[in-house]
């Protein structure tokens, strides 16, 4: 899968992942894809909340140790 935007949040808790992704995803077009990579644990579930809310697809979720990866599809 083509990345076209990575966002490191690593270090930051809730809500700076989110709104790290989300002044992301307003620079990006439809379709582009956004990965950002976190260590706060409750980033999973709130990454979830966030694409219900705006639109924005959530292609996938990993744990990578410390880590939490979440790629996302621009809408």
């Amino acid at each position: 899968m083509q990345i076209d935007k990575e966002v490191d949040a690593r270090g930051l808790n809730c809500p700076l992942p989110i709104l790290k992704a989300k002044k992301a995803l307003s620079e990006m077009v439809s379709g582009q894809v956004l990965k950002v990579v976190a260590t706060d644990g409750g980033s999973i579930r709130d990454f979830q909340a966030f694409a219900k809310q705006t639109g924005n697809e959530l292609v996938e979720q990993q744990t990578a140790g410390e880590e939490f990866i979440h790629i996302m599809r621009r809408r």
